[in-house]
C-alpha cells in the first residue's frame, strides 16, 4: 500500500549563529508549563500496587516530543511495527527530591554512574543494606521532523483505527488497574492511597511497545487524530503521540538535538494555567513557560530558552503548531478534559510585563482556515443545548422528546435540512419484547438471595452465573465484553441500588436523532460518553425464523442480531499486554436464531448508523428470565465519545437473502 507523502523538515534554513549561553537560575527553580491538575506526587501511586514510582523515568530536563510512524511505501504490517514507543517521562522534580531525601535520612545510595532511577537493594555481604536508585533504559526518540501530507483514503482508515485500537487499550487497561485498587481497599487496612491508573496504564503500554508516532517527530496532524477528539488524560495524549510531555504545556524538539542547533515546537496546551493567557476560541495569547512557584505565582522573569525559544522559531520559520485545549468538565472521570482542536500558526512573539509586575514571554497564535470545528466549542455548544435547546436552535427541532417521557431523560429529534419526521410516528419502544414462552421458567429462586447489594459479588448467584465476578465497576463501567452478561434482575433480592443492575436502568444520557445527509437518520449525545459506559438497549419485537420469513415477504423492517458483528471481544481485550490472556468463552450462548421487527415500534438505537470502524458495541445481556438464547441487546461506548459526535454499530455481513445490511434507516 502506498503511503502519503512525509516531509522531511531537516533542510529548512534555520540560522546556525552560535548563541550565548544564558546563565540558569538557582531558586525559585523554573519548571516547564505544568497543568495544575495533573501534577505528578507519590501520594497518587498505591503503594500497594505493582507500579513504582521509578519505572520508566528518565534524568532529562528537556521536555519531551511526540513522533509518527508515516514513511513512504510502507505496508500497515510494517507501519504497525513502527510506530512502536517509547514511554514519556515524567517532572524530575519528583525523582530529585526523592533521591535528596532518601539520601540525606541515609537510607540508600544514589549511584549516578548507573545512569538509573529505579529503587533495588544491593547485596552487601551476606544481608541487603543498601538501595541503589536504578532506571530502565529506552530508546531514545528521534530527532526527525516530518510533516506528513497527502493520505489516501486507505491510510486514513488505517490510521484511524490504529488510534482506535489503542486507546481502547489504555481505557480497559485504566479501568483494570482502578478495580484493582478498589478490590485492594477492601482488603487492605489501615490508610490507602488510590493508584493513579492513567499513569500505571501507560507505562505497561510503554513497556511492551505500545506507545504510537515515536519514530518520527510530527509537526502538524497526527494521522488517525482528528479535530475534536477527546481525551481525559494527559497521559493518553503522550500514548497516541498528540503531545509527547506529561506535564510541560509546550512540546518542542530541542536544540541539542536539532541538526542546526534551534529548538522547534510542535504542540501546545492551553488550560488557562497562566494569568496571563487569552483564549478567544480562533486567536490564542498563549504565556510562555517558567517563572512561577509551586503556587503557580510569577515570582521571576521568563527567559527565552527552551520551549519558549522554540515557539518563537516556529513562528519564525512558519511551522504550525497543534493545539490541545485543557479545562475541567462535568461528567469526565478525571474532572478534565483535553481537545484537540487542530493547527494554529505563531504572528507575533514580544515580551510584556505580566499581570504579575515580571517579565513573560507572549505568543499570538492564530487558527489555520477550512479546518473542522473546534472541539471546545462543540462541547460548550452541546452544553447550551442540554438546558436551551430552542433558545440556541429555534429553527430545526421537530420533537423535544420522541420517547414521550418513556426514558429518564428526552431524545431530541432535530432536522434542518428537509421536511422529514418519520421517527416521530413510530411508537416508541423502551424494552425488547419477547415472546411469552421465554419466562416460563422464570420465578422464585432464579436470582440471587443478596439483601445487601451483592457487595462485591463473592457469595451472588448472578455473579456466579457470569464466571465469579460482576461484568462493571463501581461507576457502572463495562470491565470486559463476554458472549453474555448476567445482570441482577426482578426475582434477586438485591435492593435497585445493586451494581449488577446497569444496562436495565435506561437511558442515563441525552441524546438526539438527527437528520443526516450522510446517514440518512443518525445519533449523537448531547453528553460526553466514557468509554465502557452503557448508551441504551436495541429493542424491537422479537420473532421467530418462521414469523420472520412471513414479515420478511411483506417488506417490514427486521433486524437479525446474529449478524451483529461481535465488537465485544474487542473491549477489555488485553492480549497485547497479557500473552496468557484468552478471550471469554464463558458464560456462553447458541447461535441467536431470532429476529427483531422494528416496522412499528422502535427506539433510539434503530437510528444508529453503520460503521465497520465503530464507537458503539453491542453486548448480550440476561436480567429478567434465563432463556440465552434470547438475551437483551445493550450498547455500550467503546470509546470517549465527545458530545455531538454520530454513533455508529457495526451490523456486520448483508443479509443473505437481500443483500442489505441489517439496518432499519
Amino acid at each position: 500500500m502506498e503511503m502519503g507523502s512525509v516531509v522531511g523538515l531537516g533542510d529548512v534554513n534555520f540560522s546556525t549563529e552560535p548563541k550565548t549561553p544564558t546563565p540558569t537560575m538557582i531558586f525559585p527553580k523554573i519548571e516547564p508549563k505544568l497543568e495544575p491538575l495533573d501534577e505528578f506526587t507519590p501520594q497518587s501511586m498505591n503503594p500497594n500496587s505493582n507500579f513504582s514510582y521509578n519505572s520508566g523515568f528518565r534524568n532529562t530536563t528537556t521536555p519531551q516530543q511526540q513522533q509518527l510512524n508515516a514513511t513512504s511505501s510502507q505496508t500497515p504490517s510494517s507501519i504497525e511495527a513502527g510506530v512502536h514507543s517509547e514511554y514519556n517521562r515524567i517532572s524530575e522534580l519528583f525523582q530529585t527530591a526523592f533521591a535528596q531525601s532518601v539520601q540525606r535520612d541515609g537510607d540508600v545510595e544514589a549511584n549516578e554512574d548507573l545512569g538509573c532511577r529505579a529503587i533495588v537493594p544491593v547485596s552487601n555481604g551476606s544481608q541487603v543494606s543498601d538501595i541503589v536508585i536504578t532506571r530502565r533504559k529506552y530508546e531514545k526518540r528521534s530527532s526527525e521532523l516530518v510533516r506528513v501530507t497527502d493520505l489516501k483514503p486507505e491510510d486514513v482508515r488505517y490510521f484511524r483505527d490504529l488510534i482506535r485500537k489503542t486507546r481502547m487499550l489504555y481505557d480497559s487497561l485504566r479501568i483494570f488497574v482502578n478495580l484493582e485498587d478498589e478490590n485492594s481497599q477492601h482488603l487492605g487496612s489501615g490508610r490507602q492511597t488510590r493508584a493513579r491508573g492513567d499513569l500505571k496504564a501507560s507505562q505497561m503500554m510503554r513497556e511492551h511497545g505500545l506507545w504510537l508516532n515515536r519514530d518520527k517527530r510530527t509537526v502538524g496532524p497526527i494521522p488517525g487524530v482528528l479535530v475534536g477528539d477527546l481525551f481525559l488524560y494527559r497521559m493518553e495524549l503522550c500514548v497516541v503521540g498528540l503531545h509527547g510531555t506529561p506535564q510541560a504545556g509546550i512540546d518542542y524538539l530541542p536544540a541539542n538535538q536539532s541538526s542546526n542547533g534551534e529548538p522547534i515546537a510542535t504542540s501546545i496546551i492551553a488550560s488557562g494555567g497562566y494569568e496571563d493567557d487569552e483564549d478567544a476560541g480562533d486567536v490564542i495569547i498563549y504565556t510562555g513557560q517558567g517563572g512561577q512557584d509551586k503556587n503557580s505565582r510569577q515570582v521571576v522573569h521568563q527567559k527565552l530558552e527552551g520551549g519558549n525559544l522554540a515557539l518563537e522559531r516556529s513562528m519564525y520559520y512558519g511551522v504550525e503548531v497543534r493545539v490541545i485545549r485543557g479545562f475541567k468538565y462535568v461528567g469526565s472521570s478525571s474532572g478534565k478534559v483535553y481537545v484537540y482542536d487542530g493547527l494554529y500558526r505563531i504572528t507575533e512573539s514580544w515580551f510584556d510585563v505580566g499581570k504579575s509586575g515580571f517579565g513573560v514571554y507572549k505568543y499570538k497564535l492564530v487558527r489555520i482556515e477550512n479546518q473542522p470545528d473546534m472541539g471546545s466549542a462543540i462541547l460548550r455548544f452541546a452544553e447550551s443545548l442540554r438546558t436551551r435547546p430552542l433558545e440556541v436552535r429555534p429553527m430545526g427541532y421537530i420533537s423535544l422528546d420522541i420517547s414521550r417521557k418513556k426514558e429518564n431523560v428526552p431524545v431530541f429529534l432535530f432536522n434542518d435540512i428537509d421536511n422529514e419526521r418519520d421517527p416521530a410516528c413510530y411508537d416508541y419502544l423502551l424494552k425488547t419484547v419477547f415472546p411469552p414462552y421465554v419466562y416460563q421458567h422464570v420465578g422464585n429462586g432464579s436470582g440471587c438471595e443478596c439483601t445487601d447489594g451483592c457487595g462485591n459479588g463473592t457469595n451472588c448467584f448472578c455473579a456466579m452465573k457470569n464466571g465469579g465476578q460482576f461484568a462493571y465497576d463501581t461507576n457502572g463501567i463495562l470491565l470486559r465484553g463476554k458472549p453474555i452478561i448476567f445482570e441482577c434482575g426482578p426475582h434477586c433480592s438485591c435492593p435497585p441500588t445493586c451494581l449488577n443492575r446497569v444496562s436495565q436502568k435506561g437511558v442515563r444520557n441525552r441524546f438526539e436523532v438527527f437528520r443526516s445527509r450522510e446517514t440518512d437518520w443518525g445519533v449523537r449525545s448531547l453528553d460526553l460518553l466514557q468509554a465502557g459506559s452503557f448508551i441504551c438497549e436495541y429493542t424491537g419485537v422479537v420473532l421467530t425464523q418462521e414469523q420472520a420469513q412471513i414479515f420478511t415477504m411483506n417488506g417490514d423492517s427486521l433486524i437479525y442480531p446474529s449478524h451483529f458483528a461481535e465488537r465485544w471481544a474487542e473491549w477489555g481485550d488485553l492480549s497485547r499486554i497479557d500473552s496468557n490472556y484468552a478471550r471469554p468463552a464463558y458464560p456462553s450462548i447458541p447461535p441467536l436464531d431470532f429476529a427483531m421487527d422494528v416496522s412499528r415500534m422502535r427506539n433510539l438505537a434503530c437510528y444508529m448508523s453503520h460503521s465497520s470502524s465503530p464507537n458503539v458495541l453491542v453486548q448480550p445481556v440476561l436480567y429478567d428470565h434465563n432463556n440465552v438464547s434470547f438475551p437483551h441487546l445493550m450498547l455500550f461506548a467503546m470509546e470517549n465519545i465527545p458530545p455531538l459526535r454520530e454513533l455508529s454499530i457495526d451490523y456486520g455481513m448483508p443479509d443473505d437473502c437481500t443483500g442489505k445490511l441489517a439496518i432499519c434507516n
